[in-house]
């Protein structure tokens, strides 16, 4: 009776222990699983699926229909500005300087702007390397069809204003006359904007392109809301944007500065 007792509580003790056994392997294999599969699944994705790339946008923004004109027209231009105001005094003994200003640049008046509609059919407006197009330039590279022009104003010490054109790709005169609608007035007001501008307008130009590096396309005497003269000079830096700048006639002193976002 004892033994078969014995017996009894052995095999309970066996058959526990291999159920606990049964259950701790199956309780094992349950919870590896789905962390296995899972780990596996992320890993394949990962391979499947590229990382995101963190793109920036083009270097080169596109240029508004303003910066456009600049660039078409200043990279046909090869004459600068002191060569062009060198040549007009010199087509006037004894004048000076009242306005230079290229042709085709923030004209509003301009009767032959940059093209829009149809644009440069190369692509680059730019006569690389090749100063030629006198009389037979391309209407692509400039707001005219003989290229860009400088249009000057020089006055004479009694304020008689006249008018020179250079071309800006060879440098020569194109037109030189004196302005027929002067009258007295408007003569004695010249004279006396020159008599007070005592700086020169290589000089403004000089102050101007040194607080923004460009190129000058344009520079005119005119007053200072009653406060002395200045000298207005517009520059385009390489961004192909416009400056203005009024540089006081006496002391080269920049009394307003003004960007042209467009």
């Amino acid at each position: 009776m004892n033994s078969a007792s014995s017996r009894s509580r052995t095999l309970q003790a066996v058959g526990a222990l291999s159920l606990a056994a049964a259950t701790a392997l199956l309780m094992t294999g349950c919870g590896q699983s789905p962390d296995s599969a899972s780990s596996a699944a992320t890993s394949e994705a990962a391979k499947v699926v590229p990382q995101k790339q963190t793109t920036s946008p083009s270097a080169t923004a596109q240029l508004t229909e303003d910066q456009q004109e600049r660039k078409t027209v200043l990279d046909a231009t090869k004459v600068t500005f002191d060569d062009a105001a060198t040549t007009a005094t010199g087509e006037v003994a004894g004048s000076k300087l009242v306005e230079l200003d290229l042709e085709g640049v923030d004209d509003d008046d301009n009767q032959s702007p940059s093209p829009t509609a149809t644009g440069s059919p190369t692509g680059s407006p730019s006569p690389t390397g090749s100063p030629s197009p006198t009389g037979t330039g391309s209407p692509s590279a400039s707001p005219g069809a003989d290229g860009p022009v400088w249009a000057a104003e020089v006055a004479e010490k009694d304020g008689t204003i006249h008018t020179v054109r250079i071309n800006a790709v060879d440098g020569k005169v194109i037109e030189a006359r004196v302005d027929a609608d002067q009258d007295a007035d408007d003569k004695k007001q010249t004279a006396d904007w020159l008599a007070q501008a005592t700086q020169t307008p290589q000089q403004a130009a000089k102050v101007a392109t040194e607080k923004k590096k460009g190129t000058v396309t344009s520079v005119s005497l005119d007053d200072n809301d009653g406060k002395g003269v200045i000298w207005q000079v517009d520059v385009v830096g390489s961004d192909w944007k416009k400056t203005t700048f009024d540089v006081d006639a006496k002391n080269d002193t920049i009394v307003r500065e003004e960007t042209d976002e467009d």
